[in-house]
């Protein structure tokens, strides 16, 4: 065989074989990306407690507590998160249209003025109530809101995992990319790293304490988001779960936000 041909076919070789690596890598993170979402469903409605914890960057701390209902619906998932203290926050809310195959939709309540805000596309960047958590990470974002590569297998929480880079396919989203580290064991997500538009670490989400609610739902006792780039932090502690507990689509109306107490 000619010198020349054996070269150009192992180089052919060489770019096929990356190609199909390439090719194996995405739909390898999509299968487990989707399988992650899966063990989020299927719940019906849900009632839970919800402790926020501040914590600025010189150590100042302020506690909130909430309440969190929700609910699935045949084009994706309702939520009503309202504010009980401290006292200048009570009343105040924040219900989520979350879809899959559509943009989302936020509106928050502020009861000093008694004005409800849509909080449009280009702002759901920004922070929700003083938190290190965006009003797009308040949502749990449906696996078709994303494009997926798996990077490669690490542990976590003493568990082997995969790291699956995710793309937001939103043009607002205010990151560039997401790396999600998912337990083989249950498929469950402990730890995201955020990049923010420059592509630079801004954010890392933990979740911990996982228990399994009525045999098949399993949620994390709590969550963390860490910014490092302002030195703050917020953590989440979750309780009290309670699933089936009779909510409908009339509890996720805007005029239900406005009456939540």
């Amino acid at each position: 065989m000619p010198l020349l041909l054996a070269v150009l076919i192992a180089s052919l070789f060489c770019v096929f074989s990356t190609i199909v690596t390439a090719e194996d890598a995405v739909t390898r993170g999509a299968s487990i990306a989707q399988k992650a979402d899966e063990q989020l469903r299927g719940y019906g409605d849900s009632q839970v407690g919800l402790t926020m914890e501040l914590t600025g960057p010189s150590g100042q701390t302020a506690t909130r507590a909430l309440r969190v209902q929700s609910l699935e619906t045949d084009g994706g998932e309702y939520t009503l998160m309202i504010f009980d203290t401290p006292r200048d926050v009570a009343g105040t809310s924040l219900l989520s249209h979350n879809y899959r195959s559509r943009e989302d939709q936020q509106w928050l309540y502020l009861p000093a003025i008694r004005r409800v805000k849509q909080i449009g596309a280009r702002d759901k960047s920004g922070p929700f109530m003083g938190s290190e958590f965006a009003y797009e990470d308040i949502v749990t974002p449906f696996f078709e809101k994303f494009s997926y590569r798996l990077e490669g297998e690490e542990a976590c929480a003493g568990k082997p995992c995969w790291i699956v880079e995710r793309t937001p396919k939103d043009p607002y989203s205010g990151y560039t990319r997401q790396r999600v580290w998912i337990d083989q064991e249950r498929y469950l997500i402990h730890r995201i790293e955020y990049f923010d538009r420059r592509d630079s670490l801004l954010k890392t989400y933990t979740a911990s304490h996982f228990t399994r609610h009525e045999a098949a739902h399993w949620r994390p006792g709590q969550m963390q988001m860490v910014n490092h780039q302002n030195q703050r932090q917020t953590l989440l502690i979750w309780s009290d779960f309670r699933f089936s507990t009779g909510l409908n689509d009339r509890d996720f109306s805007q005029n239900a936000l406005m009456r939540a107490r």
